[in-house]
């Protein structure tokens, strides 16, 4: 059950990342659309 809590764990921290990063390229294709 401890290597299935980590990866678990790994699979949420994938997510927040692959969110971080649609965010900033979409604040990038906005800012460059806008310009």
């Amino acid at each position: 059950t401890q290597g299935k809590a980590g990866k678990v764990a790994l699979v949420a921290a994938m997510r927040k990342l692959l969110v971080i990063l649609n965010a900033k390229m979409r604040d990038q294709l906005t800012a460059s659309a806008a310009s």
